[in-house]
Formats: structure tokens, sequence, C-alpha cells
């Protein structure tokens, strides 16, 4: 029968389409960040993504025309000047956030993938799946799959976590957005840095490292198990958070009990600066009565999780800053402009 119909041109025509074309619904199987089996299509034209960290990336990946719709504290967690980086962010629809979304105006969108946080709660996550959308956690975090579910994960090793955790989260963004050459370049830029930094402060003892606090808004700041801490011994610091786990508020007894000899802001919160240099109880403190309080630059992005500027960047500059003497041939602005050419499409001083 079916020979027959196939010896009529336009039904063989017909036949051979069904047999050999792709499926509009054809998809594959891809595993996020926290264990789960996602089915997303082979082409993805339309995102949504509901984690600042993400967003970060899409815009190195230069894939934000695939981006439809975004977190709606964008402005908050990426700061004020980070509109500068991707100038179509305040016009793009906002559904949701890191613990949240509106599912009616997320169907308007008509994303073919949901990228979320890894701590984005279960029925979240649930509604959206329910909603027939594929939905996408990142942690940038190699941790099972029961604490990678958690804000602040039990991490045994660090660096190997967050090295693997960084590449494998880079790896799927790229994957999922067509842009896989641009992930290992971003990957690989992060590793070269590395190198550098590891070697030239491989001889400072542990005892003789800068005691370091990093200040974020209402007390709260980062302990081990983030890549903060990481950053920061990497750069040659030591924590003087350490002693608490994850991202949180501590007490000024506790700032004051470690007494820092250096205070590092991020970009993203400038007020803090001026807190700290004007409020009564933090002047006995080492690093304001030396006036060593740092508002980091836009590129070192000190954040619970790893960033690829940060590490390419923000770790050089770290370590400069406390170790100038052993970083006297670098010359940050040359390699902050050679790395937003490449990844931002802009030097970094169109970036301030």
């Amino acid at each position: 029968m079916l020979a027959r119909l196939a010896a009529t041109p336009k039904i063989a025509l017909a036949i051979a389409g069904l047999l050999f074309a792709t499926p509009a619904w054809a998809d594959r199987v891809v595993t996020d960040q926290i264990g789960r089996e996602v089915h997303v299509p082979d082409q993805v034209n339309r995102v949504v993504i509901l984690q600042h960290q993400t967003l970060n990336i899409a815009v190195q990946l230069d894939a934000m025309d695939k981006v439809v719709g975004v977190l709606d504290e964008w402005k908050k967690q990426l700061g004020a000047h980070y509109v500068r980086l991707a100038p179509n962010l305040p016009d793009l629809a906002m559904p949701g956030g890191l613990t949240k979304v509106n599912i009616e105006e997320l169907l308007t969108l008509k994303p073919d993938v949901v990228f979320v946080t890894n701590y984005a709660p279960a029925d979240m996550v649930k509604q959206i799946e329910d909603a027939g959308l594929a939905v996408v956690a990142i942690s940038l975090l190699d941790v099972p799959p029961e604490e990678a579910v958690k804000m602040n994960p039990s991490v045994a090793d660090e660096p190997a976590a967050i090295d693997a955790g960084f590449a494998a989260g880079v790896r799927l963004i790229a994957d999922i957005l067509d842009k896989k050459e641009k992930g290992e370049a971003m990957i690989a830029v992060t590793k070269k840095t590395r190198a550098l930094v590891a070697e030239r402060l491989a001889d400072i003892p542990e005892d003789q490292r800068v005691p370091v606090y990093m200040a974020n808004p209402d007390l709260s700041t980062y302990g081990r198990g983030k890549y903060t801490g990481l950053m920061m011994e990497r750069a040659g610091a030591r924590n003087v958070a350490n002693e608490i786990a994850g991202f949180k508020q501590v007490t000024m007894e506790d700032v004051l009990k470690w007494n820092p000899s250096v205070i590092f802001v991020q970009e993203r919160y400038p007020a803090v600066v001026d807190e700290i240099k004007t409020t009564a109880s933090w002047q006995t403190i080492d690093a304001v009565r030396n006036g060593r309080i740092h508002l980091m630059p836009q590129y070192a992005k000190a954040w619970g999780y790893p960033m690829p500027e940060a590490m390419a960047l923000g770790e050089l500059w770290m370590a400069k800053t406390l170790y100038p003497e052993r970083f006297a041939d670098i010359d940050m602005q040359k390699e902050a402009d050679a790395y937003y050419k490449e990844f931002y499409r802009t030097d970094y001083r169109a970036a301030q």
C-alpha cells in the first residue's frame, strides 16, 4: 500500500518529509545543577532568566537576543551601572524573581527554557513545569543533589566544588543558548589568571595572610562554602568570617572581635562604604583607622557564586590590592579592557 502511495510524486514527497524532517517538538535531555533531567528544545530561541548569575553569564555569552524576561531584582543584584553592559534590560518583562514567579505573566512570554536559581522553592519549579515549560536550575557548584538545592550548602572541598561547578554551569548555559565556543573561552581565561595569581602568592604562609572582611548591607557577609571566601583565599587573604557557614548576618561584636585589616565592599553596595566611614562603632577597627576600605570595581564580583570576570579579573585585582609589590607589573585597566572587549563587547571605561 505504501509503495503504491509513494508512486504518486506529491504523496512520495510528503512521506519523505514525515520520515526525515526534524519535528518542531524534537528535544534533548540535559541534567541541571540540582540533578534533574530536563527536556529542552533542540532549538532554544526564547528564555526567561530568574537568576542574576545566569543573566550575567548570558550577557557575556552575547545571548541577550534570546532573553525575553528577567528577574525583577536585576538592578539590585547586578548593580545600577550594569545596564550599560546590557541596555535592553529595562525593556524586558520581569515575571518573577529568585524565589517567586507570576505564572500568568511567564506564560505570555512563551519561553522555551526558564533558568532559575538552585534554591528556588520546589513548588515554584513545579508550577512552571506543570505549565509545560522546561526549568533549568543553576548553582555553579558541584555538590550532591540534596545539598545543591540549599542556599548555603555544605561543601567538603570548596576549591574543587566551585571550580567544577562553575565550569559545568557555564557549559550548561552556553549549550542551551548555543554559545558553546564562547563558554569555553570564558572558562579558559579564568584558568589563565588563576595560574598567575597562585604562582605569585605561593610562598605566603597562612599566619602572614592579610585578615579581610567582606562588608554587605545589614552586617551580612560570606563565610566558608561560598565563592567569596575562596576568592579571598586565592588572593592571599584570610577571611575573618570563615567561622560561619554560607551567607549570613553577623553582629557588630563579631566584626570588632575579628578586627580586619582590610574591608572590601562590592560595587553594587556603595552606600556601605559611607556607613562604615561615618558610623561610630566601626572607628576602632584597623581597616577603618588605616583607611583600608575598598569599594571593589564592577568586574570584581565577590558574590557567593563564582562569576567568570571575578575569577579572571577580580582575584587578580584583590591580590594586587593586598600585595601591590608582587603585582607591580600588572595594569588592571589593561586587563579589564581586554576582558570586557572580548565578553562585553566594550572596554571597561565604557562601563563606569
